[in-house]
């Protein structure tokens, strides 16, 4: 709906006594509340001289000043154990095979350890070889003991060393 010279005095009267916006376009009638605050923002109109519904707020005495009571745990707090990792094992070095070469990608099968030894940029570069419990085993038992590690908790800060407990192979 357009805005007539009539409902622009209309609109300017009602904001001047003070209705909200969504009140004046219901009784103006076919315009939206945001159509309203519009056209008042173009108009230029100073704001309201009183709110339609006036909230007021009691206000405190300031002789009931309140004091916030310190709260006493309900037990005494203990610190946690600190728990010592253990140390590294020690690298394992490469089991040479019988014919005195060590597993190389060419070479290693299905039970060997695949553990990588050094860099494989360089031509000492070898796997651990050693024979694995299990066939669908990638490791052997040293190198399955430092590559499975069981999870760390969440806030936790000690680190878990050992095989994971979801692990499919358990160390003895």
């Amino acid at each position: 709906m357009a805005w007539t010279e009539d409902r622009v005095e209309v609109l300017t009267k009602l904001w001047a006594e003070g209705l909200s916006a969504s009140q004046i376009a219901k009784q103006l009638g076919g315009v939206t509340r945001n159509a309203v605050i519009g056209k008042v923002h173009r108009l230029g109109l100073s704001g309201r001289a009183k709110p339609s519904n006036p909230a007021k707020k009691k206000a405190r005495s300031k002789t009931t000043a309140r004091t916030r009571q310190p709260r006493m745990p309900s037990a005494p707090r203990t610190p946690r154990p600190v728990v010592k990792a253990p140390p590294a094992p020690p690298p394992i070095e490469a089991l040479p095979m019988a014919d005195g070469r060590f597993a190389t990608i060419l070479t290693i099968s299905d039970h060997m350890c695949k553990w990588p030894i050094g860099d494989p940029s360089t031509s000492d570069f070898r796997f651990c070889g050693r024979k694995t419990e299990d066939k669908d085993e990638p490791y052997c038992l040293a190198h399955s003991s430092v590559a499975y590690q069981a999870s760390r908790r969440r806030g936790s800060t000690t680190r878990a060393l050992g095989p994971s407990p979801t692990s499919r192979k358990r160390l003895r």
